[in-house]
This record gives C-alpha cells, structure tokens and sequence, in this order.
C-alpha cells in the first residue's frame, strides 16, 4: 500500500504540535517579548476556527490563530508558518493581511473595537537567518514616505467644515461638495444664488447637473423642488433645456397627476373586463395596469432628458428589464 504525503509536511507537523493549547503556550513563552507576555492570560487560551491564508498560498503556508484575555481586552496570537525554500521578501505584508482578516473576524463577531494582534513568523527555511525585514513597512519601495503616511492620522476630507466661498473656488469638486455639506443640513433652496454661480463657471456637462439634481431631490429637502429646478435653469444658459425637462418631469404635482390619469383609465377598462368576466381581479387588473403606464410615461421622460438609468429605476420602481424595452422602444 502507497504511503500517502501531506502536500506540506513541515506544516503539517508544526500545526499539529501548535493546535495543542499546552504546547502553544510553551512556544509563546519561548517567542513572545516579555511586553506582550506581561498582557496575556495563556489559562484563557482557545484556537480560533478558520483560516486567513489566500487559496493560492495554501501549498506553502498554514496558520494558527489563538485568542486569549489581555489586560488590554480580547487579542489574539497568530502564528504563520513560513515553509518555503526561499523566504519572500513581503512576508511581513503577509502578516499584516492576517492580522487584519483577524481583527475583521473580531468585528463580525459584534466587537466595537479593534483587538490587539500579535503576528508571529515561524520559519525553517535553508538559508539562516531569515534574510528579509519582518517589518511591514519595509515592503515599500519609500519606506520614510510609507511611515508618514500609516503612522499618522489619516487625510479627512471634512466638507462640512469648509465655507461656502471656499467651496464655490474648487471648480469641478464645487458642486458636489456644496450640496454635500448641506444636503441634511439645510433646505436646498437657500443655495440657489451658490449653485447659479457655480454653474456659471461651465465646468460641468448636463448629466452631471441632471445627475446632481435628481440626487438633491432625492436625499435633499427643497420646499418645493420643481420650482427650485426651474429658478436654477432660468439662470444657467448652458443646462437651461436640460434642467427644464427635469423641472417638467420631476415636479411632485405632474407626476400625481400623471398616475392618477393612468390610474383612471385603468379604472374604466378594468371596470368593463370586471363586468364581461364577472370578476373583481379585472378591476385590479386594470389599475396595476394603468399605474404602469404612468410610470413608463415618466420614465420615458426622464430619459430623454439626460438622466442615468439607475436614477429613473430607483425614481419610477421600474424593473432593469422593463427600463431596456422603453430605450429600445423609444430609439
């Protein structure tokens, strides 16, 4: 009878030895700093299920991953066991990736905040010593440029702490970050006069101007958005057409209007197959019916007007399906 091979026997022995809580805590006495020692309950010690190793490391690589009490809270010890016979230079970074995946696993367990994890590289690889930095930030080409930047605050963009005339100097930014700020803050109308300014600069094609409104309306809190659209097309020559069509089709009173029309004759036809077919459905039929209709009427505006498709489906409850047969139809 064949022998059969572990893939990895080097691995497969040391993780043997490892997934044992007694002899884990010997390893961890002999590799851990006496700073991190000092932090661990080792009596509360339990292997975590599940691997954080990629697919396609799997041939060289296995891991261990324990979680014990610190005095800092819940961390975990994680052991990665380095097999290769020619060590990798962004091993280091390896480490890193596991950590995290760690500290993901520790936030979907419904933790507020990040545990502390110490990586430990085990390697028994021909040349001696380890030839690489186990430093993860020497996996950078610039590793002074990559310190500044991981061990530091990272850049907030915090629009809502700029000035309006600020904003207004941000060209093609200005736009979005205006109505950014304000768009939970404040009723949209009052940026009328900064929104006309902005546009005047003619940075901006009518799909941004007709994506930005449909947005604005959508998540904003104009009193009254038709005429709030309408103020601004009177005032910007260049989207003038586009954002009257949008006016038209967006305005709250036209698009009642516009369902309750197809709802009506919905009614009716739904009214005579109910009175041929002695049914009720036909009634409800034929209202489903009419409201699609309307809906379509709109949609179909909508897109002639500028406005992506993905705004008309979430704006008319439209299907994919059925938004594609209207483009078809209408071209």
């Amino acid at each position: 009878m064949p022998k059969k091979f572990t893939p990895t026997p080097h691995d497969a022995v040391f993780k043997q030895f490892l997934s044992e809580k007694e002899t884990a805590r010997d390893f961890f006495e002999v590799w851990l700093p006496d700073e991190i020692k000092a932090l661990c309950d080792f009596t509360t010690m339990k292997v975590e299920s599940g691997s954080f190793i990629d697919e396609a490391m799997k041939a060289y690589q296995n891991d261990i991953l324990y979680s014990l009490k610190t005095k800092k809270g819940k961390g975990y010890l994680y052991v990665l066991i380095e097999a290769q016979s020619t060590p990798d230079k962004l091993s280091a970074w390896r480490l890193m990736r596991y950590s995290m995946a760690a500290m993901q696993k520790h936030l979907d367990a419904g933790n507020k905040t990040l545990p502390l994890v110490f990586p430990i590289l085990f390697y028994m690889g021909k040349k001696s010593p380890y030839p690489h930095s186990t430093h993860w930030l020497n996996c950078f080409e610039d590793r002074s440029l990559a310190e500044r930047i991981y061990t530091n605050p990272f850049k907030l963009a915090d629009v809502t702490t700029l000035d309006d005339g600020e904003i207004i100097q941000h060209r093609r930014m200005a736009l979005l970050e205006l109505i950014q700020k304000h768009i939970r803050r404040r009723d949209m109308s009052e940026l009328l006069n900064e929104i006309v300014a902005i546009l005047s600069y003619n940075e901006y094609t009518d799909n941004h101007v007709v994506t930005m409104m449909n947005y604005l309306i959508q998540e904003g809190n104009a009193t009254n958005p038709k005429q709030f659209i309408t103020e601004i097309a009177k005032q910007s020559e260049k989207h003038e057409g586009a954002l009257m069509t949008m006016a038209q089709v967006l305005k709250q009173e036209g698009r009642q209007e516009g369902r309750q029309e197809g709802r009506q004759e919905g009614i009716q036809e739904g009214i005579q197959k109910g009175i041929q077919k002695g049914k009720l459905e036909g009634i409800q039929e034929g209202i489903q019916k009419g409201e699609q209709q309307a809906s379509m009427k709109i949609a179909s505006q909508m897109l002639k007007s500028g406005m992506d498709r993905r705004s008309v489906m979430k704006f008319t409850e439209l299907t994919r399906e059925q938004i594609n047969t209207l483009c078809k139809r209408d071209n």
